[in-house]
């Protein structure tokens, strides 16, 4: 009796849930009150061409409790609910009777499924495969469209009859100005423009109507050798010859440590040397170190010029930092050092050192940061502008009323 009960109660909940599928697919349900509820079926006004509207007022439940448990079961096969709130066992169609043999191992389950896809022989074609036979039609790509139309047709552009005229008679060296003007320019190399503008011959592939062809690299000759002797120019610098004020050791190598000594440490007492360059040499933070403190006893030098070569950052703070000493340097270049980056704190000692220096009009070095650039570049423009207020009050301009030449004297 136990096993009977269990029978019964199973069937009449597997009908409940089968009803409550197919009334969740196809009713709806109205509620009147808390306990009362009146089902109704809402049908489309037409099905297959046919009126079903006398449909609307069907009692779904009436016919339900007709069917049998086989019936509803065949019914239930046939409904697919929409609906996310049924399991999906209550959705599927597919019924498995088989019990299950254990838990589910998934690794175990893509290795057997693997297993079956190598060992399955393949299923042998119909036809075999020959290499070079086309089977069935073979594809022809269509023909492309034709591009062969007159200028005429290509751009149409009505620009009036004065301007016609104007662009009919002009000649071509107009045309190639008025290129020039509207951005056209750029549509030929630089060959080609300065072929068409200065009319020389108008070779083949060359001017106005010419394609634009990348031009040929022009070839430099190198810079000859900095043939400066620097032992000639060590003695001069040491003996402060009025005739030296330019001195030039730019790219010379293998310049030892004791020729860069006696250099620094002539400066100190020179008084005729204007301009030091000394770019490309290999001057380290050693050597920088004996420049700045020569620069600090020097009061002539006026431009200095130390790019591309090893010094630190530091070396660098400490080469601007010697030129407060004197403020007789107006121009001072060190860019293209061992570090390229000098890095916030270093640009911000610079930034510092130069707003202090009221005489230095032009600085060679890059900066990285936009506000050590910006308060670098307003300090130089104000020593700029206070260095030209002083030459203007230190000239004199006498005019000669007798209508001869004007004189400028120096009142300084």
């Amino acid at each position: 009796m136990a096993d009977t009960e269990t029978v019964e109660e199973t069937f009449e909940e597997t009908e409940t849930e089968v009803r409550r599928k197919i009334v969740r697919k196809s009713l709806r349900i109205q509620e009147t009150s808390s306990t009362t509820k009146t089902t109704t079926m809402t049908t489309p006004a037409k099905l297959y061409g046919k009126d079903i509207s006398e449909y609307d007022e069907l009692d779904v439940d009436e016919l339900l409790s007709k069917l049998s448990a086989e019936e509803i079961k065949i019914l239930a096969k046939e409904v697919d609910p929409d609906d996310s709130f049924l399991p999906p066992s209550q959705r599927c169609n597919y019924e498995c009777e088989k019990d299950p043999t254990g838990p589910l191992n998934r690794k175990q389950l893509i290795e057997h499924i693997n297993k079956q896809a190598i060992e399955a022989p393949d299923e042998p074609e119909l036809k075999p495969y020959v290499p070079g036979t086309v089977r069935g039609k073979k594809w022809v790509p269509p023909p492309p469209p034709k591009k062969e139309q007159d200028a005429s047709e290509q751009i149409a552009i009505d620009l009036g009859d004065e301007y016609e005229q104007a662009l009919t008679d002009a000649t071509q060296e107009e045309i190639i100005d008025l290129a020039a003007i509207l951005g056209f320019h750029s549509m030929m190399n630089q060959d080609q423009y300065h072929a068409s503008l200065l009319n020389k011959g108008q070779p083949v592939g060359m001017g106005w109507d010419g394609i634009t062809k990348a031009s040929k690299q022009k070839i430099y000759p190198q810079d000859p050798p900095n043939d400066t002797d620097i032992e000639k120019t060590i003695k001069q610098v040491q003996q402060d010859d009025p005739k030296l004020t330019d001195l030039n050791w730019n790219n010379i190598k293998n310049i030892s440590d004791e020729k860069f000594d006696d250099l620094f440490e002539a400066l100190s007492n020179n008084t005729h040397l204007e301009t030091l360059s000394l770019t490309n040499v290999g001057l380290t933070d050693r050597q920088a170190q004996k420049l700045a403190e020569a620069l600090e006893r020097n009061n002539t030098l006026r431009v200095v010029n130390v790019e591309t070569n090893f010094i630190a950052p530091t070396g660098i703070v400490r080469l601007i930092k010697s030129l407060l000493k004197t403020q007789v340097v107006e121009e001072f270049r060190a860019s293209n050092q061992r570090s390229q980056v000098l890095g916030n704190k270093i640009e911000m000692e610079i930034t510092s050192l130069i707003e202090k220096n009221p005489t230095i009009l032009r600085l060679g070095l890059h900066l990285e940061y936009n506000d050590a650039r910006h308060r670098i570049a307003t300090h130089l423009q104000r020593n700029i502008d206070t260095n030209s207020r002083v030459m203007k009050a230190n000239y004199k301009v006498i005019l000669n009323p007798g209508g001869g030449p004007i004189k400028v004297e120096l009142t300084g």
